[in-house]
């Protein structure tokens, strides 16, 4: 029997790996100067806590959570999204008294879903939520975070669309007209938004089903029901963002997929990549923290998928990615294969852990060890073999510039190397 992935569960090589660690680390660097901290949560939680704080009856919950008994009889979860398990380890270790907390975490995230492209069965989210903050202004805060984000990655032609879902009246009285709507109508929707119509009404806006699609787009517009501090929050929010230049829409249809969304939402989305068109999406959920046993603390959030982030990045081809090595280090002869493993680390002494440095190893005829300096991407190729050993020094073969090589001694490899790499000299 042959050994594979499982279907929906990819494996990142070597060759997409960098890609990935540009994302992070410009997204990290991005958190830091908005001041957000990292915070790391457990892949496995309470299956408890995804069903009270993401609804029983969303999709994610009925159909997409890998959920089990594990063997001590407990019921737990792969965590099917980040929100959930922020609030509880919040809850849980006292963050939200008295305090605000601007939070991001990344990794991946479980959902049994049709595999295809851009949406996994095991796939990754950048998350950001601030607690404590009753907004709007962090919330324009967080939306344009994203725009920076967005721009750093050189992404174009993204679309921001924005909604409000009110608060629990605004969604009480919503619900009923929504309803009532879809029953004069029910006979010409899909299967799904039949089962959707009486348990998660608003589920049935997102519908991707064309006949579905037609029906609500005369659907009452939750904007006519909403409650004057939910109005005034999206007011506000789109205040701040046309101050800063942010081109955003209001969409009416606009609903999140899980149950504790409140007030403001929106989503990013993008013509690039067919069906998954969401690269990120957020909004409030000022209720959560009290559902899940805490304090009443306004909160807001976002997350965006890694996977189409990728894809996104792959299309634009802006991102510069670094080399497999910096310097590559041949070396020939019993002698020069002794002194290649010190010049290493004298190298990597000298540049400092942002270097990279290649050492051959397992041997190869001079032809072939250049070969794989060039392959690596290397700038240049120091050369030992035994005559060089013995008179103590080293070539220096460039391997991207126009320049005939050079031969220094051991002691003058700081300076020529730190006029190479500047920026990485330790």
């Amino acid at each position: 029997m042959k050994i594979q992935s499982i279907r929906g569960f990819n494996d990142v090589l070597p060759a997409d790996s960098a890609l990935w660690q540009y994302l992070f680390d410009t997204a990290r660097s991005l958190f830091e100067a908005y001041a957000y901290r990292e915070v790391r949560i457990p892949v496995v939680e309470s299956t408890a806590l995804f069903k009270r704080a993401v609804g029983e009856v969303t999709d994610v919950v009925e159909k997409e959570m890998y959920a089990f008994e594990d063997r001590g009889g407990e019921h737990v979860a792969l965590r099917p999204e980040f929100t959930a398990g922020l609030v509880r380890a919040g809850i849980e270790h006292g963050l939200f008294h008295n305090q605000q907390q601007r939070l991001w975490c990344a990794g991946p995230v479980f959902r049994y879903e049709r595999p295809q492209a851009g949406r996994y069965r095991q796939f990754h989210q950048l998350d950001v939520e601030a607690y404590g903050i009753p907004g709007p202004d962090v919330d324009v805060e967080m939306i344009a975070m994203t725009a920076r984000l967005w721009k750093a990655l050189g992404f174009q032609n993204l679309r921001l669309e924005l909604n409000s879902l009110g608060g629990p009246d605004t969604r009480s009285r919503y619900r009923a007209a929504l309803i009532e709507f879809l029953q004069q109508h029910e006979s010409s929707l899909d299967e799904d938004s039949k089962k959707r119509l009486l348990t998660n009404p608003l589920r049935v806006l997102d519908s991707k089903v064309p006949t579905t699609q037609a029906i609500v787009k005369d659907a009452p517009s939750i904007l006519d029901f909403l409650d004057p501090e939910s109005a005034a929050h999206l007011d506000g929010l789109r205040q701040g963002l046309t101050d800063l230049g942010i081109e955003h829409h209001v969409n009416p249809r606009l609903v999140r997929g899980l149950d504790y969304y409140t007030k403001g939402v929106f989503e990013w989305i993008t013509t690039e990549l067919g069906a998954q068109g969401t690269i990120c999406a957020g909004g409030r959920y000022d209720g959560l923290v009290e559902q899940l046993g805490g304090s009443p603390t306004p909160a807001v959030g976002w997350a965006a998928g890694v996977e189409r982030l990728i894809l996104l990045l792959q299309k634009a081809q802006t991102a510069a990615l670094p080399a497999e090595a910096d310097v590559y280090i041949c070396r020939f002869g019993a002698q020069g294969e002794r002194l290649g493993l010190a010049v290493a680390e004298q190298v990597r002494d000298l540049l400092g852990p942002k270097a990279r440095v290649a050492l051959n190893a397992g041997g190869g005829k001079p032809a072939a060890q250049f070969k794989r300096a060039d392959k690596s991407g290397a700038r240049v190729a120091l050369v030992i073999g035994d005559d060089e050993a013995a008179a103590g020094v080293v070539q220096v073969k460039f391997l991207r510039e126009d320049r005939p090589q050079a031969t220094v001694t051991r002691s003058e490899l700081a300076s020529a190397l730190s006029g190479l790499f500047p920026s990485k000299h330790a």
